[in-house]
């Protein structure tokens, strides 16, 4: 029997950080960026009051979630939009803004949805340098035309841990053709002590040209739920409205995102936490001469190109021990592994093997 033809994609699928394996029951998982220590006991509560009342769909216009939100970062609620984790989102701009043959300039490293939505409407994505891994302005620029459409930027940056400061970023903007939608990802912001450092939603709050994206995937803890919100000028966001699924964000989703953001006392927690063990791992891995970003969000970075070893052979090696890191070739970044700050228990070990990994180095 023939299969009906369908439309050739030119585009890799996505590859996310590995969660098992081979012969290994026991693994210790440093490879997606996930919250260190789980979620809030709010959230968790949350989940055991809602399990036995799912037969019903949840909110469809996310009333109860969005209000808080807007409570909680001083914004407006008929401005926000839910989505299936942040990536629904950016899916559902790049369907809003994009047709066949228009352009979106990205960071050559940067999270690998926003090439893959734009690709699938048949956008041209085009690739900015970027400078010792970090986001450059004037790189962007230059690539921008009068087909560019959007500009994404995660800010920090994934995957490479680096971010631009709030004047850099106000810079862009400026500088940016005023048609051109910029879309500033906050997935990390939380975590950002830096002092030159700003969220996109601080400073963009009132711009139209200008969307915002945050997720609970990261350290609320939520990431097996798939909840995440933007927040945009109204006319975007009524658009957003009208072309998203009707049921999105299943109803424990919606209420354990509710209960995270209430709960300060975690999230101040989770901060003090990778400030801490950020600091430990950094001095460790600079001591082998694997070179990482700047202290920030909750990952690194390792730059493997001053070390006697390489990258891949640290990976295998790791692995042995049930230790799993995030691989660099899939974005094209040679030499280097992603490392997600994990619980004390997991960060003890990683840096035991790593010990053991050098002891003859």
């Amino acid at each position: 029997m023939n299969t009906p033809l369908f439309r050739k994609l030119n585009l890799e699928a996505y590859k996310p950080g590995r969660s098992f394996l081979n012969k290994k029951k026991s693994i210790i998982k440093l490879s997606a960026n996930e919250s260190a220590l789980g979620m809030s006991k709010n959230a968790n509560k949350a989940i055991i009051k809602s399990k036995n009342n799912v037969s019903k769909y949840p909110d469809g216009k996310f009333k109860e979630l969005t209000s808080t939100i807007s409570k909680k970062y001083d914004c407006k609620q008929n401005q926000i939009i839910c989505g299936s984790g942040s990536d629904e989102i950016i899916q559902m701009l790049c369907q809003l803004f994009l047709s066949k043959g228009d352009e979106v300039v990205v960071p050559e490293y940067s999270f690998l949805m926003y090439r893959i939505y734009a690709k699938i409407v048949g956008a041209n994505v085009i690739f900015s340098k970027e400078k010792n891994f970090k986001v450059s302005n004037d790189e962007i620029i230059k690539k921008t035309t009068k087909r560019t459409k959007i500009v994404f930027i995660a800010n920090p940056n994934n995957p490479t841990g680096t971010y631009i400061s709030k004047n850099q970023l106000l810079d862009l903007r400026k500088r940016l053709n005023k048609k051109i939608l910029l879309v500033v990802d906050d997935a990390y912001f939380e975590y950002m002590l830096n002092k030159d450092y700003r969220s996109g939603l601080e400073l963009f709050k009132n711009k139209n040209n200008v969307f915002i994206l945050r997720t609970f995937s990261k350290i609320y803890g939520l990431a097996s739920l798939r909840v995440g919100w933007g927040y945009g000028s109204k006319k975007i966001v009524d658009a957003l409205y009208k072309i998203k699924p009707p049921f999105n964000v299943n109803k424990i989703a919606q209420e354990c995102a509710v209960e995270s953001l209430k709960d300060k006392s975690f999230i101040k927690k989770s901060v003090k936490h990778n400030l801490d063990w950020a600091k430990k791992i950094k001095k460790v891995m600079n001591s082998y001469n694997i070179q990482t970003n700047e202290i920030g969000p909750n990952f690194f970075l390792l730059d493997f190109k001053s070390c006697k070893l390489t990258a891949s052979f640290v990976e295998k090696n790791l692995e042995k021990s049930g230790i799993i890191l995030r691989e660099m070739n899939s974005y094209g970044i040679k030499n280097c592994l992603r490392l997600t700050i994990g619980n004390v228990r997991e960060n003890i070990l990683f840096i035991k093997q790593m010990k053991k990994i050098f002891k003859n180095v």
